[in-house]
């Protein structure tokens, strides 16, 4: 972020927090610009960003207030879900808002298309990924024809351990397996580390997709209490331990879908500590990862992972574009199984889509537009939480 991006959202977390009440008049300018050690221009524009969000108002000689319009988050409860294994349902629900088709009046255009997670593909930072895409179209065709490494293209995998290295892991290109996005990677694990009738600890509420694979693998789903700033409570799960035979625990811990958190870095830890306890595996869904907010990019579980256990899932629908379907997997000591799973599952992904991601990583393009996107996603957020507590009923819950 610029200075007065960060001054910002440092003003904006205090606003919200409450330190700053309705009505309550701000710092000057001249006082923050002397506390932040930055220029009377930056903190101007600082407040005229917050203006833009309806967070602040400006009044002539008196200086500037926190806007009348202002409501502190209300943040979800945490659920209190059945504390029994449940086989997992709503498929038909699922597919209907897949297909997109709960609004009857086809004269209606969907203008946000909210069953989708849809990356900004217009950014021009994705031009030379496209652009290279173009070129092994054009002259290594054949190379997308023919039936390629079913573990994924060793340039790709090699940038893969690359990329592993920001969320504090030390892995090898051997150590990837690359899927059809982090939709097969996640069905892959769990089929890879149980068997039908088998009970998955899971996130209350989740992800559908993910309550999807586990339907598909016929397992039973346990969920467990998750607190919507800190993730999955380990108490309540270290209690579901000793209570049922689970078999793994599946958790989306970083930029967490549909909740929004980033587990801190410590119970990370103790959520590794408690597996490792109870012997049993963690499938991590990473896929946000790389686009959280704050730099360096948070710490995966798997960074933490000392004897494999962790089995790593992400892939580049969030980062880049889901229409190339290419994910991966960093399995651990279930890398046998997997593989075999991922092999019955399809076979090999295609080729081409493979390339061009590992050339647009090596020659910088990646780095360069996830930091573009990510302050993308920063305003896009704020803009969103400023129009829902403007336009929606008060008590409504935001994380």
């Amino acid at each position: 972020m610029t200075l007065y991006e960060t001054l910002a959202h440092e003003l904006k977390a205090q606003i919200e927090r409450g330190v700053f009440e309705v009505g309550n008049k701000l710092p000057s300018v001249r006082q923050l610009s002397t506390e932040h050690k930055v220029s009377i221009a930056t903190v101007q524009e600082a407040y005229r960003v917050l203006e833009a969000q309806q967070l602040v108002e400006a009044k002539p000689k008196s200086g500037y207030f926190v806007a009348r319009s202002v409501l502190i988050d209300n943040t979800p409860r945490m659920t209190k879900p059945p504390q029994r294994p449940m086989d997992v349902s709503q498929w038909e629900d699922v597919l209907d808002t897949l297909l997109n088709t709960f609004s009857k009046d086809h004269n209606v255009n969907t203008l946000c298309q909210f069953q989708h997670a849809m990356p900004n593909m217009t950014a021009k930072t994705l031009k030379p990924l496209i652009k290279r895409l173009h070129e092994l179209t054009k002259h290594r065709a054949l190379d997308g024809m023919i039936y390629g490494d079913v573990k994924g293209d060793e340039t790709l995998r090699k940038q893969l351990s690359r990329l592993a290295a920001a969320s504090g892991c030390v892995l090898q290109s051997d150590e990837f397996i690359v899927t059809s996005g982090c939709q097969e990677a996640l069905s892959v694990c769990l089929r890879a580390v149980a068997s039908a009738g088998d009970v998955i600890a899971v996130e209350s509420p989740g992800f559908y997709g993910a309550m999807q694979a586990i339907k598909g693998a016929e397992l039973k789903a346990l969920e467990i209490p998750t607190d919507s700033e800190t993730g999955l409570s380990i108490e309540a799960l270290k209690l579901a331990l000793d209570q049922w035979p689970i078999k793994a625990i599946l958790v989306a811990p970083t930029v967490n879908n549909p909740q929004g958190f980033v587990m801190p870095e410590a119970k990370k830890q103790a959520l590794y500590e408690l597996a490792r306890e109870y012997d049993i595996a963690i499938i991590e869904d990473d896929i946000y990862g790389d686009i959280a907010y704050s730099y360096p990019r948070p710490k995966t579980i798997k960074s933490f992972d000392e004897d494999g256990r962790v089995l790593l899932c992400s892939s580049f629908s969030k980062t880049l574009a889901p229409g190339f379907r290419v994910g991966w997997i960093a399995p651990g000591s279930y890398r046998n199984k997997v593989l075999h799973a991922k092999y019955v599952s399809s076979s090999m992904c295609p080729t081409l889509p493979q390339l061009a991601i590992a050339s647009f990583i090596e020659q910088g393009g990646y780095d360069k537009h996830i930091r573009s996107m990510r302050h993308y996603y920063v305003s896009a957020r704020d803009a969103l939480r400023a129009d829902i507590k403007r336009f929606f009923p008060s008590d409504t819950c935001i994380s």
